[in-house]
């Protein structure tokens, strides 16, 4: 009799493995932090620590959150119905001044709860304070990918940016050889970091083989304010700059042309679409169906609760499809399996964790979700990918499982405490009112 430490059977699995396997009445088991068996449910001949039943639910890799500040959950409808450099300017960045450790720390936490919660298994942060956000996340038993924002200005956690780049190398340093917490390179975007500052960070980028991540072409007052102050588009001051490769992410591109989108395909730079935060800033709709045809690798964020105002990912799904169909008045456009592609296999192609995470597959990391089928909304299926994009929602997702640890059962949350860290976000939050004059 095979032996593991969990199984999960008596459910449909949506592999997104390359061959896009479905498995009907299906099963998997797992040892340690990997799985190490995936077929048709043979329940009889394996003996398990730990069994899950899924209950004729399904059973699909955990979903990757690729862009979000996930300490802003305490920013949750601070100021809404803002353009977005008002919204910056005036109402995060001040607030953002007067935050410590400890603030980042306990929006983290409750990011985490809100995310596994909906199922998501990793994130990746860009925000300050980030070794809070490490600790939190490794105390919330998620995966992730998070760096230090880099400014020119002096930033409320290390100061002059000389220290930034210090502080960045020394979370490289910390964290590298952790299973769950990767670290990147984080300057915030050209309209905040100078020519200096974005060749610094794309070497150390590369000299410690970690990702690079940017805002870019996020608003047109963006676009305009680079264009107007280096002469050129923004991907092409890029590559000018010899930042564009594969080590590269950039978060919302949305108004980037043709000749960018060709740029950034022949650079093999990877993408993060943030639809509804684009939709709420009213920033505009990118281009995400012309950068897929070119070989893009695009993923699938939510940005930050101020701009969200949610982290589920499940409804970000939903919304982008949504979004580019009616846009293009083409109802194929941005189908199901597409989105779900963006939320597990490319998300994880775009944030380089493909080799461990984002598909179920024997002898990757054992991040993986249930959704429970049971349910009035989700009755009756006759296709998986668009029932989870158009009709399931985070509320959904019953048990989830994190590097073989299991997180969440029967939604009951088993390595944080929520109401704890509910009524500290709420101290928190009477904090935030004293910063800034809430609307």
């Amino acid at each position: 009799m095979t032996r593991a430490d969990i199984l999960v059977y008596n459910g449909t699995l949506l592999t997104m493995d390359d061959q896009d396997r479905v498995i009907p009445n299906g099963l998997l088991t797992i040892s340690g932090n990997t799985i190490d068996y995936i077929g048709k449910d043979k329940k009889g001949s394996i003996s398990a620590e730990k069994e899950l039943d899924a209950e004729g639910g399904l059973i699909l890799p955990g979903l990757i959150n690729g862009h979000t500040h996930a300490a802003m959950t305490l920013f949750r409808g601070l100021a809404d119905d803002l353009p977005l450099m008002d919204w910056l300017h005036n109402y995060i960045f001040p607030a953002e001044g007067k935050m410590d450790g400890d603030f980042v720390r306990v929006g983290t936490l409750l990011a985490c709860a809100e995310m596994i919660m909906s199922g998501t298994t990793t994130f990746c942060d860009m925000y300050l304070f980030e070794e809070e956000v490490a600790r939190a996340a490794k105390q919330a038993g998620i995966r992730c990918l998070v760096g230090e924002v880099l400014y020119d200005f002096p930033s409320p956690n290390y100061g002059i940016i000389e220290k930034g780049f210090i502080y960045t190398e020394g979370l490289i340093e910390r964290w590298k050889e952790d299973p769950l917490i990767n670290i990147a390179v984080e300057p915030h975007s050209l309209f905040t970091c100078g020519v200096e500052l974005l060749l610094k960070a794309n070497d150390l980028a590369l000299r410690k083989g970690v990702p690079l991540i940017l805002h870019l072409s996020e608003s047109r007052d963006e676009l305009e304010g680079v264009e107007e102050r280096f002469g050129k588009r923004p991907a092409q001051h890029l590559e000018d700059l010899g930042l564009l490769g594969p080590h590269l992410i950039l978060d919302h591109c949305v108004h980037v042309s043709e000749s960018e989108i060709e740029l950034l395909a022949e650079h093999k730079v990877s993408v993060v679409h943030n639809p509804e935060s684009n939709m709420k800033l009213a920033s505009g709709i990118a281009p995400v169906p012309e950068m897929i045809a070119r070989g893009i690798t695009v993923g699938l964020g939510t940005d930050g609760c101020a701009s969200n105002n949610n982290l589920d990912l499940l409804g970000e799904m939903d919304m982008a499809a949504k979004l580019h169909k009616a846009h293009k008045l083409d109802p194929t456009v941005m189908d199901a399996q597409t989105l779900i592609k963006m939320a597990t296999i490319d998300g994880a192609r775009a944030l380089g964790l493909e080799k461990i995470t984002g598909s179920l597959e024997v002898g990757k990391r054992a991040d993986l979700i249930v959704i429970d089928l049971n349910r009035p909304h989700l009755i009756p299926m006759y296709n998986p990918y668009s029932h989870l994009v158009y009709a399931a929602s985070g509320h959904d997702v019953k048990h989830s499982i994190i590097d073989g640890n299991l997180v969440m059962e029967d939604r009951r949350l088993s390595t944080l405490d929520v109401e704890d860290i509910m009524g500290r976000s709420r101290e928190k939050s009477n904090m935030v009112r004293q910063w800034v004059k809430c609307r």
